[in-house]
């Protein structure tokens, strides 16, 4: 299965900019979107993955080789094996864009976002363009029915995982997902952390799913110090495993929690880091409401579009907004996430911070399929119906990284 729209907007990066950044954790399936589009180029590109020691001896002098295929869209998979030759992709951009080239030069690949991203913020700044492949999403599974999005919430997006022959298959996948990040990928990346202490990191992460970041008790509980975990936690968020969703803090008058709260990204990754192989036991199981409730924050960040503001909201007298996304200037949308389908009633607390922070439209996220209002100003509806409301066009202001 390649991500049609993820297709679509890779196209349009690449012909208006001269390079492009596909990022996204392994697995996600930026090779294969990838490769389709080398083969859709047929002669007009060429494609190296450079954890291959063939490719890489073809960029031991990178001008000379890139100069050879001025005509071409060069692909480069792993990027992250070349740090090095950013520089030189500069210079190329440069000296094609006056000889009057403008866009479609380079496509570069990368597991990590920061890394990259630091790495081509001053030599190609203004000259590329980011664009995010997460694994699959709600809204590319709805067409297949209910139970194709409760088996992408328990299994999680990464396809292989996701379309394994059974629940047990996808969790050998995913486990064995975990285990080379932590042993192969991690390391190849630079950091030096022992595999069994960033494991054990993970599955607290896992088991805290979705709640306020407490440095203090998850060093303690690992013998290391505060600021340790922020490194293992910066870690997880710059290869696209976790997120650390932030506060929302213009408010100075009330007393607002500053603590971020942090998710493991794919739900099919919490619950292998639990040992939660099926969905009967994932709904008996502690971590059933925050595990959806990241499922559904994740599955609308990627609606609204990178250009989107997002946070949560929390005082401490109990006013909460699980996810406030800023649409368009100024404008605040608030959803509560509910996992109950009996009756899905925002909290009163919800209510409160919603006056607060000014919501211009109030929203509750359930498991069902109805959509309907429990009062002038709060609507309740589908993961699926948010997200439809969350990607109509105007609704947010698209902008590439």
């Amino acid at each position: 299965m390649i991500k049609r729209q993820a297709a679509s907007r890779l196209q349009e990066l690449l012909d208006g900019f001269p390079a492009v950044a596909l990022l996204g954790p392994r697995q996600a399936g930026k090779t294969t979107l990838a490769q389709a589009l080398a083969d859709k180029l047929a002669g007009q590109a060429v494609y190296l993955d450079l954890e291959l020691d063939s490719d890489r001896a073809k960029l031991s002098d990178p001008e000379l080789y890139l100069a050879a295929h001025e005509n071409q869209l060069v692909i480069l998979d792993e990027i992250h094996r070349a740090p090095g030759i950013f520089q030189t992709l500069r210079s190329l951009i440069d000296r094609r864009r006056r000889k009057g080239a403008r866009a479609r030069q380079f496509l570069v690949l990368g597991s990590a976002s920061i890394e990259l991203l630091q790495q081509t913020a001053e030599s190609l700044a203004g000259r590329i363009a980011y664009l995010e492949l997460t694994p699959f999403t709600a809204v590319e599974i709805a067409k297949r029915g209910r139970k194709a999005v409760d088996r992408l919430w328990v299994r999680g997006g990464f396809p292989d995982s996701f379309l394994a022959a059974g629940d047990w298959a996808s969790m050998e996948w995913r486990l064995a997902f975990i285990q080379t990040y932590l042993e192969r990928d991690i390391p190849s990346l630079g950091p030096r952390v022992p595999a069994e202490t960033l494991h054990r990191f993970w599955q607290m992460l896992a088991h805290e799913q979705g709640q306020l970041l407490n440095a203090a008790r998850l060093a303690a509980s690992l013998g290391v110090s505060g600021q340790t975990v922020g490194r293992y936690l910066d870690i997880l968020v710059d290869l696209l495993l976790a997120r650390r969703l932030r506060p929302w803090t213009p408010n100075l008058e009330k007393r607002l929690v500053r603590s971020p709260k942090v998710y493991v990204r794919d739900s099919g990754i919490v619950h292998a880091l639990l040992g939660i192989p099926t969905q009967e036991q994932l709904l008996g199981h502690p971590v059933v409401g925050p595990s959806w409730e990241g499922f559904v924050v994740e599955n609308l960040l990627w609606a609204a579009g990178s250009g989107t503001g997002a946070w949560f909201y929390r005082t401490s007298a109990g006013a909460e907004i699980d996810l406030l996304l800023e649409l368009g200037a100024k404008v605040l949308w608030a959803v509560e996430v509910k996992r109950s389908l009996g009756s899905p009633q925002p909290s009163k607390g919800f209510h409160m911070a919603c006056e607060d922070v000014k919501a211009a439209r109030r929203f509750v996220v359930y498991p069902g399929q109805d959509r309907y209002r429990i009062d002038p100003a709060t609507e309740v509806m589908s993961l699926s119906a948010m997200i439809e409301e969350v990607g109509k066009p105007g609704a947010a202001r698209r902008r590439s990284p």
